[in-house]
């Protein structure tokens, strides 16, 4: 009797725990949290360094008189540069604005012989470039293209050599200013760091320069010297901005 009442129970258990779990309230769903998107801020003041290659384009004209000159040829003056900026930069939606000053050591020499007043040869040198320039670029993220221009400054040294390699022309330097334009991508790597190359063609001036015999001291002659420089550089910079902005 014991065994047929044992068996019932069971059977009344079995049927009663299914119908309990379906009395049960359903979980309700939750929908998987948003992840935001990291969006890269382009904003704030940043400091670097750079360093690369240039090249000086320059012609020299023999001006004997205010209306009579003689062509003596160009030559281009090529050598590394190395440097560094500071700017700042704002972003309104993905347009970045921004302003820089720009300072680097070089060394880009370059020559030829007369071609109006041989064996004379011409030689010249850039000791440094200066940019104070304004910016405006597209931001991709973390990827900028931007585009820049203003002035540039050039700090130059003259002289001229003999056949025989001696100083004929005491050196003179000059510091000559003018214009710039150039543009650049940047990628930013990390929170506060990123990393591009940058080009710049700079116009500058037309200078009358003045040279004095080395031997006798007197006049040795004016010089018509025309100017043009490109550069191309790669850069490194950190900025002192905020983190990336989250963006959902």
């Amino acid at each position: 009797m014991k065994k047929i009442l044992s068996a019932v129970a069971l059977l009344t258990l079995g049927f009663a725990v299914p119908a309990a779990a379906a009395d049960m309230p359903a979980r309700a769903y939750k929908a998987p949290v948003a992840v935001p998107s990291p969006v890269y801020d382009w904003s704030g003041f940043y400091i670097g360094a750079n360093a690369g290659w240039a090249r000086a384009n320059k012609c020299w004209d023999a001006a004997l008189t205010p209306l009579i000159s003689f062509a003596e040829g160009c030559h281009d003056a090529t050598g590394a540069v190395a440097g560094g900026q500071i700017g700042y930069r704002w972003q309104t939606s993905n347009v970045v604005f921004g302003l820089e000053a720009q300072g680097n050591w070089a060394n880009l020499k370059g020559s030829n012989q007369s071609l109006s007043f041989a064996p004379f040869t011409n030689f010249s040198r850039v000791d440094g470039i200066g940019l104070f320039t304004g910016q405006v670029g597209l931001a991709w993220n973390s990827v900028l293209f931007y585009v820049k221009g203003g002035a540039a400054v050039v700090a130059d040294r003259f002289h001229v050599e003999d056949g025989t390699g001696a100083i004929a022309a005491l050196e003179v330097k000059d510091t000559r200013w003018g214009g710039t334009v150039g543009g650049g991508v940047e990628f930013g790597f990390a929170t506060n760091w990123s990393v591009g190359a940058e080009y710049n063609h700079l116009f500058l001036q037309d200078r009358n320069v003045t040279f004095t015999d080395a031997v006798f001291g007197g006049l040795f002659g004016n010089e018509r010297i025309r100017q043009d420089v490109d550069m191309v550089t790669l850069r490194l910079n950190y900025r002192f901005g905020g983190p990336v902005v989250a963006k959902y």
